[in-house]
C-alpha cells in the first residue's frame, strides 16, 4: 500500500523522524538511524561543526537521510532567523525545524516569538516546521503564517511522559490544514503508536531512542510502532461502548 507522507511537496516513505543528540557514541547513532528506517534526521545547527576540520554529522549522514537543521537554543525570533539563515548558507537547505524557547527550564516555546519567526522565515523562502505547544489555536496561526507542518509537543522535551493531552493532539490533527508531527515527550513505542492513531502524520523521537538501554533496538521498535499506528488509523477503530457487546451470535447456543 502506497501511503507517503508529504510535506511541502516532498514525499517520505517513513513517518518517523529521528533526533541525533545524546547517543553514547556516533556509531550507535548511525546504527539507530539505519534501524529506524527514517528518512529525516534533525540536529541543532549550533552543535554541527562547520569548520571542515573533522568528520561532521553532515558527513556521516550524507546520502543516507535528509538533514533537518533546527534552531535549538534560540530565545528570540531574531536569533532564530539568523540561525536559520546560517544553516541555509552552510548546509544548502531551506528546510528548518524552528524552535524559539520561552523558558530555559521548561523548554516551552515562546508562542509570540515563534509566530513572528515563522512569518519572517516563510517570507525568506524557508520550509518551516515549528515546534509548538499542544494548542489548536497556535497551530492554526502557524499554518496561516505559512508553516509547512506543525510540531506540537506531546509533553515536555526529554520527559518521556508520552502524550499528556491526547484530546488536544487529536483536535490539532483534525483541524490542521498542514501535517501535524508530534514532537517531544515520547518515552516508548506505544506513545508513538498512539500519536499516529490520533491522526499525527509523523513523530519526531530523540531521547526515547538515544537514552534507551539499547538505542538501536528501541529505534527498530519505534519504526514498527509508527507503522502499526498508521495502519490502525487507516483501518479505523471500533466505536467505544459503555457496555459489553458479544462478538458471537447469541442464538443457537447449546442448552437454549
Amino acid at each position: 500500500m502506497s501511503d507517503p507522507l508529504i510535506i511541502a511537496g516532498r514525499e517520505f516513505g517513513s513517518r518517523l523522524f529521528l533526533g541525533s543528540a545524546g547517543y553514547p557514541n556516533r556509531q550507535i547513532m548511525l546504527d539507530a538511524v539505519a534501524a529506524s528506517d527514517t528518512e529525516m534526521v534533525t540536529a541543532s545547527i549550533r552543535r554541527i561543526s562547520l569548520a571542515g576540520d573533522d568528520e561532521s554529522l553532515i558527513d556521516l549522514l550524507a546520502g543516507r537521510v535528509k538533514f533537518l537543521p533546527n534552531t535549538a537554543g534560540c530565545q528570540t525570533a531574531k536569533d532564530a532567523v539568523l540561525t536559520a539563515e546560517l544553516a541555509r548558507e552552510a548546509l544548502d537547505t531551506n528546510w528548518i525545524k524552528l524552535e524559539v524557547i520561552g523558558d530555559r527550564e521548561l523548554l516551552y516555546p515562546d508562542v509570540e516569538e515563534l509566530l513572528r519567526a515563522t512569518g519572517t522565515l516563510v517570507g525568506k523562502g524557508f520550509v518551516v516546521l515549528p515546534y509548538c505547544t499542544d494548542d489548536p489555536v497556535t497551530c492554526r496561526k502557524l499554518a496561516d503564517a505559512g508553516a509547512a507542518a506543525v510540531m506540537p509537543l506531546g509533553s515536555p522535551i526529554g520527559s518521556g511522559l508520552g502524550i499528556s493531552n491526547p484530546h488536544l493532539i487529536e483536535l490539532i490533527c483534525a483541524r490542521s490544514p498542514v501535517p501535524a508531527v508530534l514532537d517531544a515527550g515520547i518515552g516508548t513505542a506505544s506513545d508513538a503508536t498512539l500519536a499516529l492513531e490520533l491522526g499525527c502524520a509523523a513523530v519526531l523521537v530523540n531521547t526515547a531512542v538515544s537514552k534507551a538501554q539499547n538505542p538501536v533496538l528501541m529505534a527498530k521498535s519505534m519504526r514498527a510502532a509508527v507503522e502499526a499506528g498508521r495502519l490502525s488509523r487507516l483501518a479505523g477503530r471500533i466505536a467505544k461502548r459503555s457496555h459489553a457487546e458479544p462478538s458471537s451470535p447469541q442464538f443457537g447456543l447449546v442448552g437454549t
